[in-house]
């Protein structure tokens, strides 16, 4: 059996069961859309991950290198963008940060997640003076023993000014 749709062209005749299966794609395609999906409660180890990360970010624009450098482990890692190789160890991740250190005006968290020992945060990082004016990236961090192991930051773009 054929249908035919009022004031169609006869090209543009559908059959049964093609109108049943392009109904059925339909269905199934709305069916496989994404749904908004509720992070679940951070655990009290994430809380107090996701506060360290937040009073690290926040102790960068005061300069003061022994405040910034008490959250990172003695063997901790530095990476400061994904084209680089990390910096390991204590001193090697100071001379990193020092390294831009005098030019930052603050970190800006704009959005943060986390998961067991890791805590990943988008951010604004905003300089005066040298080639960059803000940097926007996400930064993953992880955290063993209440301090930073690793810290690798990822580039989104870069404003020179």
């Amino acid at each position: 059996m054929r249908l035919k749709l009022p004031s169609t062209p006869k090209s543009n005749v559908l059959s049964r069961r093609s109108a049943l299966s392009a109904a059925s794609f339909g269905m199934a395609a709305l069916a496989t859309a994404p749904a908004r999906v509720e992070a679940a409660e951070w655990t009290a180890t994430e809380k107090a991950n996701v506060q360290l990360i937040k009073e690290f970010c926040a102790s960068v624009a005061t300069h003061d290198m022994v405040k910034i450098m008490s959250f990172f482990s003695e063997k901790g890692s530095y990476r400061l963008t994904e084209t680089q190789e990390p910096a390991k160890g204590r001193e090697a991740v100071m001379e990193k940060i020092n390294g831009y250190l005098p030019r930052v005006v603050r970190f800006e968290i704009l959005e943060t997640f986390a998961k067991g020992p890791m805590v990943i945060n988008e951010r604004i990082d905003s300089f005066m003076g040298g080639p960059l004016r803000s940097w926007h990236g996400t930064g993953v961090f992880f955290i063993k023993e209440g301090l930073i192991v690793e810290w690798y930051d990822y580039t989104i773009s870069v404003d020179r000014g």
